[in-house]
């Protein structure tokens, strides 16, 4: 009799649970809330009577908020005052330190991205390499706002790091400090073809692409076949700086939307019309740091087949933060929504994959020796389209004029834009796509 009870007593029990009201559901909700909150204060007041050495009430409480917030993902975080202050100056284009993007991965620092013509980039820091440790004190057991600050100083002040690349044994590196003044957006003509560098999306990229636009159409001309638009190393930056970069090559149409936990909460952004470089050949290249705003911008122009994106999969940050004030005492940043592109894919850990795949590489000229042609053999017929002895050779109509810009920052540190394989390949591409439609267009 006992064993035919028992089931029935655990399906009533269950029963009875499921018609509970719903406020006294929300009851044993705000008990168990208490409860925690309980535990909460007890682990408080015994760090603050026993732990062997004194801590103030406002490091304590803030230590906790942070690690609430860390533990959710890496992008969320306590900002006190200092760090709040410090962020907005950043987004202004202007901040002290190293130059460098950066997130946690397994207890240590993981670089997303150095910024162009930072300490961080000239000391010769690649995106994915792990610092371990900052001027000999172990990284592990930092949180991300905490190993940031340290790195911070005076400018002028030294700092040493020690980083693993890959599966080589870490080495060490000493940078100097400087106030990093970021120019979001950096340009120059390329024979026939203009060239736009986006280092981060700060407020200053939207005003700085329309003019570096408008200086190549003066500089080119009529000869102008498109544009590269290099977003390699790109860390991010601000989404409506990103929205405006991609507005600026698009006519119509979604270029990224959010989804947060409450269907309400989600946004569609949508381009405006007016192409900027008035429809011309655009080529975006990316690579493995170019991350969150980039990938937006990359995303929206590869689903609407407005560019060809060409390198290497990029980063894969598709979460949406939101900085929420605290009075009083700083800002919390929290992981509030996620990105999607046009076509409903999400960014998140997975990236954006180029159309054309190049992996970064370096170009060297192979000497061949003397080599042998028709003309240098005995008695070879003249060609009869050959200019008259003294004429002056015409260049062919497809060939762009050498151009010998100053050395740029590519994705494994300091190169020429001659030595720049996939910048190469992108030039090429361009010439190639406006070849083939003045070909056709006869």
């Amino acid at each position: 009799m006992m064993r035919k009870i028992l089931p029935w007593t655990i399906a009533g029990a269950a029963i009875v649970w499921a018609v509970l009201p719903a406020e006294s559901q929300n009851a044993r909700n705000a008990n168990d809330t208490y409860r925690q909150l309980n535990l909460f204060s007890e682990v408080f007041e015994k760090v603050r009577a026993d732990y062997v050495e004194q801590v103030s009430d406002e490091q304590l409480v803030e230590s906790a908020i942070n690690g609430m917030l860390s533990a959710l993902d890496p992008h969320s975080s306590f900002l006190n005052a200092k760090n709040y202050s410090d962020m907005q100056v950043q987004t202004r284009g202007q901040f002290g330190g190293l130059g460098i993007e950066v997130t946690m991965e397994n207890g240590v620092i993981k670089v997303v991205s150095p910024i162009d013509d930072t300490p961080a980039a000239r000391a010769g820091l690649r995106p994915n390499d792990l610092i371990t440790h900052l001027d000999g004190e172990p990284v592990l057991g930092l949180s991300l706002p905490e190993a940031v600050e340290k790195m911070r100083g005076p400018a002028d002040s030294d700092i040493k790091l020690t980083v693993r690349r890959g599966s080589a044994e870490p080495f060490q590196l000493t940078i100097t400090r400087a106030v990093i003044r970021v120019q979001s957006v950096r340009s120059r003509v390329e024979g026939d073809i203009g060239y736009l560098r986006v280092t981060s999306f700060t407020e200053q990229t939207d005003s700085g692409l329309k003019t570096a636009i408008q200086r190549i159409k003066e500089q080119a001309g009529d000869k102008l076949k498109g544009y590269v638009l290099d977003m390699r190393n790109n860390p991010g930056g601000l989404l409506d700086q990103a929205i405006a970069v991609s507005d600026a090559f698009l006519e119509r149409g979604e270029i990224v939307s959010t989804r947060a936990r409450k269907p309400d909460d989600g946004q569609r952004y949508n381009a405006r019309p007016g192409d900027l470089i008035d429809g011309k050949p655009l080529v975006v290249l990316i690579n493995g740091g170019s991350a969150s705003a980039s990938e937006i911008v990359a995303g929206a122009l590869q689903d609407h087949r407005r560019a060809v994106l060409l390198g290497t999969r990029t980063f894969g940050k598709g979460s949406v933060q939101s900085i929420i004030p605290l009075a009083g005492h700083g800002a919390m940043r929290l992981t509030t929504a996620r990105y999607y592109t046009p076509s409903g894919r999400s960014i998140q850990a997975k990236g954006i994959d180029p159309d054309i795949v190049v992996e970064a590489a370096r170009i060297e000229k192979v000497s061949q020796g003397p080599t042998r042609r028709e003309a240098d053999l005995r008695g070879a017929l003249a060609n009869p389209d050959q200019p008259p002895p003294g004429a002056q050779p015409v260049p062919p109509t497809n060939r762009a004029p050498v151009t010998t810009p100053a050395p740029d920052t590519g994705p494994q540190g300091p190169v020429s834009p001659e030595e720049d394989y996939q910048l190469q390949r992108a030039l090429d591409m361009i010439r190639g796509i406006a070849l083939f439609q003045t070909r056709t267009a006869n």
